[in-house]
């Protein structure tokens, strides 16, 4: 088993911290016509993350307006936000809550629950962390990427229309790309 200590984190530091949305990202990969895939990102989100002195008992929250979905195009954005997608008007946020956080080898797994229109999953984060400092407005910064990936329809995201070709116009995975700066709380 192995122990995971501040020791093998350089710089770790535990505390309360607040994600920077300027300078983060909430970004997701999904397949388009079974030949290429549409990125997109929430411009809107807030969160928490709690560095435990163990890290392995750190947590973390996140809210995310899901109306702020931004692909580059407008008509698709405003289907994603109707009820065959997002459902933004019964559903105006998604949210996440860590419930542990464990080793895999040289990286980390949280644990944690998603909430999607009003559909609760079990979504494992895998996250790197990029590290800790000094800001220049002086303060202390964290950064971490992270990765998943869901099936949409286990959160009641059915939609889709069938190809000519026998394919699909979108496909079930998504993957989900988190880029987060975290501010430390005085």
């Amino acid at each position: 088993m192995t122990t995971t200590t501040v020791e093998t984190l350089p710089g770790y530091i535990a505390g309360t911290w607040t994600i920077d949305p300027v300078h983060s990202e909430v970004g997701f990969t999904v397949r388009h016509m079974m030949v290429s895939k549409v990125r997109g990102r929430f411009t809107k989100f807030d969160g928490q993350i709690i560095t435990a002195e163990n890290p392995l008992d750190s947590q973390v929250t996140a809210t995310i307006d899901v109306a702020s979905i931004s692909t580059g195009d407008e008509n698709r954005d405003n289907h994603l936000r109707s009820s065959d997608f997002l459902d933004v008007a019964h559903h105006p946020t998604m949210t996440y809550r860590s419930t542990g956080v464990r080793r895999d080898g040289d990286r980390f797994i949280v644990d944690g629950e998603l909430t999607l229109r009003g559909v609760t999953r079990a979504v494992p984060l895998v996250v790197e962390v990029n590290g800790f400092g000094p800001d220049g407005y002086g303060g202390t910064r964290a950064g971490f990427s992270a990765t998943a990936e869901i099936n949409r329809r286990d959160f009641g995201v059915n939609w889709n229309a069938a190809l000519d070709n026998g394919g699909v116009v979108v496909g079930d995975k998504v993957t989900i790309n988190l880029e987060i700066e975290a501010i430390l709380q005085k």
